[in-house]
């Protein structure tokens, strides 16, 4: 009775479900050797044929490729992993820009935030807001081009200690036309650590924040 190598070199490849074959060689042995038992138990009156013969040996490089692109495009995954984290690890102690309207004093009273507009406006107002959402000061930055901004606000005086938290609404027009604005904050790194294929970044203020979030870094 005939058998079809590659069918069966491909049901026991795929008996443990999600198993799959052990390497490449491992895998062309097998082939080998099924084709052998399939020539000697071929019927002599329909021989095989050399097209079939052809095609299964096809497919057994394809299955042999795709294994050994596999293995490769996995070693690069490491190596990338290895680069990411050790990139991140030279963001300890610094300072990265992230999407976010919260504002924190330093020890001087003083707390830096930022925005992103869609379009040239020739006017730009920043809003401070307490803890209980009172504006509590307003900043008019005048016209500004588009793109990314940064703004230093001054607590006054008897404002709270270091670390106290403010938050900032960015109110830019072009004419009577409102122009598109995305609010930023500054935060600092205390660590990186790595999350799976994820390079995650814990932040002073934000908690931990995914590499990808990273606008900028100061």
């Amino acid at each position: 009775m005939a058998i079809d190598a590659f069918s069966a070199l491909n049901g026991a490849a795929s008996g443990g479900g999600t198993a799959t074959t052990s390497n490449a060689a491992g895998s062309a042995d097998r082939f080998l050797k099924l084709l052998v038992t399939q020539m000697q138990n071929q019927d002599p009156l329909n021989p095989l044929d050399n097209a079939q013969v052809t095609s299964q040996m096809a497919q057994i490089n394809t299955v042999a490729g795709v294994e050994k692109l596999n293995d490769t495009v996995a070693g690069l995954n490491r190596q990338f992993l290895q680069m990411q984290a050790l990139q991140g690890a030279s963001l300890v102690g610094r300072d990265v820009t992230l999407a976010g309207n919260r504002l924190h004093l330093d020890a001087e009273g003083s707390a830096v935030g930022g925005f992103a507009l869609g379009g040239p406006a020739d006017r730009v107002r920043v809003e401070v807001l307490n803890g209980a959402g009172r504006v509590v000061d307003t900043l008019d930055l005048g016209a500004q081009t588009s793109g990314r901004h940064a703004f230093e606000w001054q607590a006054p005086a008897g404002a709270a200690a270091e670390g106290s938290e403010y938050s900032f609404r960015v109110t830019a027009t072009s004419g009577t036309t409102a122009v598109s604005s995305v609010a930023l904050m500054r935060d600092s790194v205390r660590s990186v650590s790595l999350t799976g294929d994820m390079l995650v970044l814990e932040t002073r203020w934000s908690g931990l924040v995914d590499y990808a979030e990273v606008l900028a870094v100061s």
